[in-house]
């Protein structure tokens, strides 16, 4: 056993909750309180981290959240030349574009305002958050001053590639009070929308004021009622609740579709109705609620974006199982080849697979995305992927997916993958949560750095632990690796030593313990409970919160 070296003087824990009580009580409602909160205390910032200001950096549009001057929220697009975002500092973020001519937030941006802005990258699912208030400003640029920055995970984002257009026409804008025919038919071919909510009581928390948000489904996933109303289904996501959590303060609400071709913006404003546990709600696979929203305001702005969006770098491919093996009580792993047996894409150990599955009886694909869990070998992919009982995908692959079969599939992503450095590396994970770090283990044995790797992991019992025997053969290749893993309710048939090495949790002790020095990468995966709880524990013993990383993934049944 490795014996523990003194650490640096600990660090206080942040005191604060990071969600208002509109938040909270959802969060209550679905069960998912204690486990989001140490885990969000940690990822949900007063700044920006440099990843997020990098990204920020590189994008050429961003979606934006506010209130008008009668206080109504509407969602709109700002865009501009690559650059057209820059963060001065940490706590400080600038727009250089303007709103088009028209757009219902036009006379809403004033200093002080609450802002919502989303930062997303269609080609690579990568999605980001900053809320804040609108800084004084020079004209034809926005200066926004962030309050909270955090990540969101990238479930159901449909791929897509920009290219510039610059402005051939005016834009020209359209107001009404009810839908019209044509955005009725926009609205019901769309896969994507953003969605602007807020809410803000006395005293200045930074969980207060507007938030911009994505939904994405497949083609038809929002349903027009009549010219005032329409449905959307709400999935499972982060257990932030932020936008639900919102709704549930204040049910105005603005919603924003993109004509992706032709740059144009269809704007509208109206209240929601939260429909929780109807029927209606399990008629829709996946869905966990159900949005309606009475239609108010409506603002069309044609030719009013510099860009457009193309479909095609990320096209669906065809992958035949070629394998499907039982690796615990309740994973199960799938090898996936392509049809035609050519090459697959590459992919980072860390990375994701992003599936769309057809279930039966329904006439829309569901998207899901699941941790690819073997190294990199270029005509392979290995999905290990955890029967969840509600999970309508991960039942349908248990239980009806056999070899032969084929599942539809884009490219691999995800930015949770090993940084590049000369720290030791620790993968920290618990349950299936070892799928990414089993990649990451594989691709770190068989390549030729020196850095020191350690793997640990926990989990309930034996019949719980899948892919003991690969952890094995990787940690036997290099005595580079180590290698400790904690079950926490081991049966009579466990043995110590054989099949464990330590009865109890993974926890801040555990790590300190096994570890020479604490100088070094983490990775992190797991329940959000785990991981908040291992975080902020490492953040006490020393550890910089930049040396800390984690898997975003919300659930992914």
């Amino acid at each position: 056993m490795l014996q523990s070296k003194t650490q640096s003087k600990p660090q206080p824990k942040p005191q604060s909750t990071p969600f208002h009580s509109g938040e909270r009580a959802v969060q209550e409602r679905m069960g998912v309180r204690e486990q989001i909160e140490p885990f969000a205390r940690r990822v949900v910032r007063p700044f920006m981290p440099e990843e997020h200001r990098t990204f920020y950096s590189s994008l050429p549009f961003v979606a934006l959240a506010a209130r008008d001057e009668t206080g109504r929220p509407w969602a709109t697009l700002l865009a501009g030349e690559h650059g057209f975002i820059t963060t001065p500092d940490a706590r400080t973020l600038k727009l250089a574009a303007g709103l088009a001519p028209g757009d219902a937030l036009e006379a809403g941006l004033e200093p002080g305002a609450d802002v919502g802005l989303l930062g997303i990258e269609f080609s690579t699912r990568r999605r980001n958050r900053v809320n804040g208030r609108v800084a004084p400003r020079g004209a034809g640029s926005l200066t926004v001053s962030v309050d909270q920055s955090f990540g969101n995970c990238p479930q159901y984002i449909h791929p897509r590639e920009w290219i510039a257009a610059p402005r051939h026409r005016q834009p020209s804008a359209g107001r009404y009070d009810r839908l019209t025919t044509a955005a009725t038919e926009w609205i019901e071919q769309a896969d994507t929308f953003f969605i602007a909510s807020g809410h803000r009581e006395a005293g200045e928390e930074a969980f207060f004021g507007m938030d911009a948000s994505h939904r994405g489904g497949e083609p038809g996933f929002v349903k027009v009622l009549d010219d005032r109303t329409l449905v959307f289904p709400d999935y499972a996501g982060n257990n932030h609740f932020n936008t639900i959590g919102n709704l549930v303060m204040d049910p105005s609400v603005g919603l924003l579709f993109v004509d992706f071709e032709q740059g144009s913006l269809l704007q509208l404003s109206g209240t929601a109705t939260i429909d929780w546990s109807s029927d209606a709600v399990a008629e829709i696979p996946g869905a966990r609620r159900l949005v309606q929203v009475s239609v108010e305001r409506v603002v069309l702005l044609r030719d009013a974006l510099p860009i457009r969006w193309k479909q095609g770098g990320d096209a669906l491919r065809s992958l035949r199982v070629v394998e499907k093996r039982r690796e615990s009580a309740d994973v199960t792993s799938f090898v996936l080849e392509a049809r035609d047996g050519g090459e697959l894409p590459d992919f980072e150990p860390g990375q994701h697979l992003p599936l769309e599955v057809a279930l039966p009886g329904q006439s829309q694909r569901v998207l899901r995305s699941y941790s690819l869990s073997s190294a990199p070998n270029g005509s392979s992919y290995r999905l290990s992927i955890k029967r969840e009982p509600e999970g309508v995908v991960s039942r349908f692959l248990h239980d009806e997916t056999e070899p032969g079969d084929f599942l539809s599939a884009r490219v691999p992503a995800g930015d949770f993958v090993l940084r590049p450095g000369a720290r030791p590396v620790v993968l920290i994970s618990a349950g299936v949560g070892l799928t990414p770090m089993l990649s990451m283990l594989e691709a770190l044995s068989a390549n030729h750095e020196q850095r020191p790797v350690w793997f640990l992991h926990g989990v309930r019992d034996g019949l719980q632990h899948p892919l003991a025997e690969e952890v094995k053969a990787a940690t036997a290749l290099t005595d580079r690796i180590r290698a400790h893993v904690s079950y926490s309710q081991p049966r009579s048939d466990d043995v110590a030593g054989r099949d464990y090495d330590h009865e109890g949790r993974v926890d801040g002790e555990l790590i300190a313990g096994l570890l020479p020095t604490l100088d070094a990468d983490f990775y992190l995966c797991g329940p959000v409970a785990f991981m908040g709880e291992v975080a902020e524990d490492l953040v006490e013993r020393g550890v910089p919160e930049a040396q800390i990383h984690s898997e975003s993934f919300g659930p992914r049944g």
